[in-house]
């Protein structure tokens, strides 16, 4: 209610137009901006993700199976066998095989035998003998590798 004598304004007032006050509720999102805030959640997602599925697999590759071995020493036994002194380390529960070479005196190679494992043992020292078909001059260990 206006005070005797005062005068009302005519017509809307400032910020009266139809609708919120300016400013007052903060600003209403056009179609195109809430299209846009949709896409950029799902897309975080997403990229979180997949951001974890990768983590899942490089951990998983680093972490699997780990099978390492060694040659101790070797003895050239004949002109057709050779005897390596292999040592490997791994898992207790982990089964592969190592593949050894043995080389003649000119590079070449002369024999390879793929050795298994199976044994529930963290470490197995073993003494492989490597058939030849001349005389070696060195035995080599190729890899080993888990089932």
């Amino acid at each position: 209610m206006a005070a005797v004598g005062s005068k009302l304004p005519e017509g809307p007032s400032e910020g009266s137009s139809k609708g919120l006050p300016e400013g007052r509720y903060g600003r209403t999102r056009t179609a195109d901006e809430a299209a846009d805030r949709k896409l950029k959640i799902v897309g975080s997602v997403l990229g979180v993700l997949l951001l974890g599925v990768v983590g899942w697999f490089g951990y998983d590759y680093i972490d699997g199976t780990k099978v390492s071995g060694e040659v101790i020493k070797f003895d050239v036994v004949s002109a057709t066998a050779v005897e390596a002194h292999l040592e490997v380390r791994k898992d207790a529960d982990a089964r592969g095989y190592c593949t050894l070479r043995s080389q003649a005196e000119s590079g070449e190679e002369v024999g390879r035998k793929d050795f298994r494992f199976d044994q529930r043992t963290d470490r197995i020292d073993q003494v492989v003998t490597l058939r030849t078909t001349s005389k070696a001059t060195s035995v080599e260990l190729l890899g080993c590798h888990s089932d």
